[in-house]
């Protein structure tokens, strides 16, 4: 993939991350912020969300539950002037994750030093993807049932 005509739109980038280890991901950002100035934006924050769908016959909202959300801000910094913003809302409750894939937002956003390391890291994070959901495909074959035979014999008890 060439990294000039980036093949992932923005908002898909913190979903693809969000598909390795984190460790990995917090290394890449900790690598690039090293050479960089990182300030927060807003202090990066986990807590719980409600989850609300809406009632498909009425259209009242229908509260499933909590989960986990953290968020991050942040604005990246160059020692020669160059900024970048970044941000990052996860379904997770670690906010220093949610905070390093806002640096690498940032970082690749802008194309400040080590952006190629988080575009590496969004192509991994789309085969990790694409294997998840072949594994996903063939659960889901396997569990497949035949009605076809129930036709048959539905006229075999008649008789």
């Amino acid at each position: 993939m060439n990294v000039e005509s980036n093949p992932f739109p923005r908002h898909q980038w913190v979903r693809l991350w969000c598909a390795l280890p984190n460790d990995v991901v917090e290394k890449a950002a900790a690598k690039c912020a090293h050479s960089m100035r990182v300030d927060d934006i807003k202090s990066p924050e986990a807590g719980l969300a409600l989850l609300t769908l809406r009632d498909g016959a009425l259209a009242e909202p229908y509260y499933l539950g909590e989960i986990p959300l953290s968020r991050a801000h942040v604005s990246v910094s160059t020692p020669e002037g160059k900024n970048a913003e970044g941000a990052a809302l996860i379904m997770d409750d670690r906010a220093h994750l949610a905070r390093a894939m806002a640096i690498l937002d940032a970082v690749l956003a802008a194309k400040l030093p080590g952006w190629e390391s988080a575009f590496a890291l969004l192509e991994e994070g789309a085969r990790a993807i694409q294997k998840m959901e072949r594994t996903r495909k063939a659960i889901l074959a396997t569990t497949q049932v035949d009605f076809s035979l129930l036709a048959s014999t539905e006229g075999d008890e008649d008789e």
